[in-house]
């Protein structure tokens, strides 16, 4: 199909691009922007006056946890403007084979909402002990090697992952907590004092990103940071990155907008993991996703159905539903330090897609972008319009954000009218 977006106000924080012009697509890429051939008679025209035309989002932790619910989770990304994310491995079962990935990406490309990149369990089953076939995992798909939430307990293990990993070119994506310290349900401090809450220290943080750091330093391996949490955690990437090292950082939309301090009564809501820290934490992220130190805001979507956030806070699933909120967030964040819109995108365009490098083979030239010639993954949206976040337009299974209209009373920023992954409407608000 030949599609023609016009009227629109092209963003694309790659090139610099922010001006009033159509877009022309045909064959799944990118013909013209701007100027389009008078040859190109489009079968479909989408009036995009008044709205931003950017690159589809890039969203680098996006859980789709059980088979059933992939239709719905990627349903969820192309509403909230998503059409690259990165899976995390601890789906049911864990993605710690070849034919496992190779299936999940066989069932995402016939739904055709959302390109899929899944990364490969580090070891089997993630129990931290033995490491998986990971060159056979990299053929079969994936773009990287986690532990997802299972922190590995034997240094050695982690270290032969990392000269393995360094060896083949691979990535290790790693989220910074101790295995001891960090089995709290809420960050240190005075609020979870007060709530009677088990605690998880700065320090869960900032020893495991000191691990991290030395075994890169012997091994060479590149590393993504994944949701730090902490002031003291963005100052360790700070000055890691000015030694030279090969690491890359990301935040989360609960992180950046959330404290210790909207826990409140117990609001199971506000369950997380990483858990809230306090203002001086979050005013901290939300710089170093300013100034560069954090190189991409995440969804860090993880649906949570039905009683399991009913239960007394420590008892409750951690998680919160976020592919439908993560370009609202972003929006408020770029707001909030008056950053342009093309600095704010960049956060979840262009700059995941720089994390992510050579793992996304011939897409990696175009993705994230708005080229000509390039993968025609698009964006629409009304910058103005304000929408409030209830449990019957979220497209995800998991009803659960911490950003509920009915607990904050606010509505977000910017509403998401049309998304195109490769060409193809995957979503249209009508």
């Amino acid at each position: 199909m030949k599609i023609l977006i016009q009227n629109g106000r092209v963003v694309d924080p790659a090139s610099g691009r922010d001006e009033i012009a159509d877009v022309a697509i045909a064959a799944g890429r990118i013909v013209a922007i701007g100027a389009v051939p008078t040859d190109f008679h489009p079968s479909r025209t989408l009036d995009a006056r008044g709205c931003v035309v950017a690159p589809g989002l890039v969203d680098l932790a996006a859980r789709l946890r059980e088979r059933g619910m992939l239709e719905s989770e990627l349903n969820a990304a192309a509403a909230g403007g998503v059409t690259s994310l990165v899976c995390p491995p601890d789906t049911d079962p864990a993605l710690d084979e070849p034919g496992l990935v190779e299936m999940l990406k066989f069932r995402a490309r016939k739904l055709s909402l959302c390109r899929l990149f899944p990364l490969g369990a580090l070891t089997r089953g993630l129990k931290g002990e033995a490491l998986t076939e990971m060159a056979e995992l990299t053929a079969a798909g994936c773009v990287g090697f986690s532990q997802a939430e299972a922190a590995i307990k034997d240094t050695l293990v982690l270290q032969r992952a990392m000269m393995y990993a360094s060896s083949h070119n691979l990535s290790l994506w790693l989220r910074p907590v101790d295995p001891w310290l960090g089995k709290g349900v809420a960050a240190s401090g005075a609020v979870a004092t007060r709530l009677g809450l088990s605690g998880v220290p700065v320090a869960s943080e900032t020893i495991s990103l000191h691990t991290i750091f030395e075994l890169m330093r012997a091994t060479g391996v590149r590393v993504h940071l994944c949701r730090l949490s902490s002031a003291a955690g963005v100052e360790l990437v700070r000055q890691a990155k000015a030694e030279g090292l090969p690491v890359t950082a990301d935040v989360s939309i609960n992180s950046l907008h959330l404290t210790d301090v909207d826990i409140g009564y117990f609001n199971s809501a506000m369950r997380l993991t990483p858990p809230l820290r306090q203002g001086r934490d979050r005013d901290a992220l939300r710089a170093g996703l300013a100034d560069g130190t954090i190189d991409a805001l995440v969804s860090d979507h993880t649906p949570v159905e039905g009683d399991a956030k009913t239960l007394p806070f420590g008892e409750a699933e951690p998680g919160a539903t976020g592919l439908e909120l993560l370009l609202s967030l972003a929006l408020k964040w770029g707001r909030d330090h008056e950053l342009s819109l093309a600095q704010t995108l960049a956060r979840v365009t262009s700059d995941p897609v720089r994390v992510l490098g050579d793992a996304l083979g011939s897409l990696a030239s175009s993705a994230g972008r708005l080229v000509e010639g390039g993968v025609a993954d698009v964006c629409v949206f009304d910058p103005d319009e304000t929408w409030p976040v209830t449990p019957d337009v979220l497209h995800s299974q998991g009803k659960h954000t911490p950003f509920a209209f009915a607990d904050t009373g606010m509505a977000l920023p910017g509403r998401v009218r049309a998304t195109l992954v490769a060409g193809t409407v995957a979503h249209e608000l009508r």
